[in-house]
């Protein structure tokens, strides 16, 4: 049983990217939940490398990650696996942990990550922190040396999947796409469409693009399918903007 849960951004891959509150977060846990992905061993290795770098004296217990059952319905897809992640968080531990369980969440808990979620399903409920990172978009958008939104001009954050099924957000100037495996940046019309293209960001491996769509979407394309070959995974995102 968990009787408190941290949920701790620690942004996108560097280990300069925890804030003070979070490195003293992780220091104070007394245990850190350590998920194990199958084919990503770097994932475990960087989170490994923050623990270190903040300081931390927990203990690591490790958890074996789920994978998605692809055969049903996306939503019900996703909430079977937030169940059984959920059901394997409580199952690390054969006696309640003597403080503070600590997660490491990728970019900030609030952003396009589920922990909250998932900590919601948890009984009885803990007692949920969370401490805010650095998100995807923050660490694109200063890898880019760029604003994020137009002069009064609204922004949309979405995904691919989004992108695919309903097109350009009415009304939006700027759009930040995130969780696309398929570039759907590519079922648009590139006509006066920019885009800013990132991968690993804040990590030793980070990979930029940018450029007007119609002639950088065949290089983001390569690019990210040769970086993906390489490592066995990649997280990545772009920001859009058409020409006012």
């Amino acid at each position: 049983m968990i009787r408190d849960l941290w949920l701790i951004g620690i942004g996108t891959g560097s280990p300069r990217h925890v804030t003070l509150e979070g490195a003293q977060a992780l220091r104070d846990a007394a245990a850190i939940l350590l998920p194990l992905k199958a084919g990503k061993d770097d994932l475990s290795h960087l989170r490994r490398r923050i623990l270190d770098a903040s300081g931390s004296t927990a203990r690591i217990v490790p958890f074996d990650y789920p994978v998605r059952d692809e055969s049903l319905p996306y939503q019900d897809r996703v909430a079977a696996w937030h169940d059984e992640i959920a059901r394997r968080w409580q199952a690390a531990f054969d006696a309640p942990p003597d403080g503070p369980v600590a997660l490491l969440v990728w970019g900030d808990p609030s952003l396009y990550d589920s922990t909250l979620r998932i900590a919601e399903r948890l009984e009885p409920r803990p007692r949920v922190r969370a401490v805010p990172g650095i998100t995807a978009i923050q660490a694109l958008t200063a890898a880019h040396a760029i604003p994020l939104n137009t002069v009064n001009g609204p922004v949309t954050i979405t995904t691919g999947r989004r992108l695919h099924d309903e097109g350009w957000p009415p009304g939006a100037d700027t759009i930040v796409v995130m969780l696309d495996a398929e570039c759907r940046f590519r079922d648009l019309d590139p006509a006066g469409l920019h885009i800013w293209w990132g991968a690993y960001l804040g990590s030793e491996d980070q990979i930029l693009r940018s450029g007007p769509v119609a002639e950088t979407a065949d290089d983001i394309l390569a690019t990210r399918q040769a970086a993906r070959e390489r490592h066995g995974w990649i997280m990545d995102t772009y920001l859009l903007r058409r020409a006012l």
